[in-house]
């Protein structure tokens, strides 16, 4: 029971099940090895593709790893690792030579 609402829970193996299925049927395949083919689309990728983006936008990886309950600094690792488009995003704003906007 939520402390906050007073209503029930939905266990994370249940709300994985039911993305799962929604998401089978988004793509048009009923089984989950052909989803998978696709590129996955579970909860759990859903949840990891977060921490990424977020990575991405700046967020420091102490934060990071309170949000998403990992153990350790080097279990977050694979997930704040930015892209090379965040990188160069990144360095461009911190340029000292670049346009400034006022």
């Amino acid at each position: 029971m939520c402390k906050a609402t007073g209503k029930a829970r939905l266990y994370y193996r249940r709300a994985a099940e039911l993305f799962e299925f929604h998401a089978r049927a988004l793509a048009g395949v009923t089984d989950p090895a052909s989803l998978e083919l696709r590129g996955g689309w579970t909860l759990h990728q859903l949840r990891h593709s977060a921490l990424t983006h977020e990575a991405e936008d700046g967020t420091n990886d102490p934060t990071l790893l309170v949000r998403s309950r990992h153990a350790s600094m080097r279990s977050l690792e694979r997930y704040s690792r930015p892209g090379v488009d965040a990188v160069a995003h990144h360095v461009a704003r911190r340029d000292p030579k670049a346009p400034r906007k006022t």
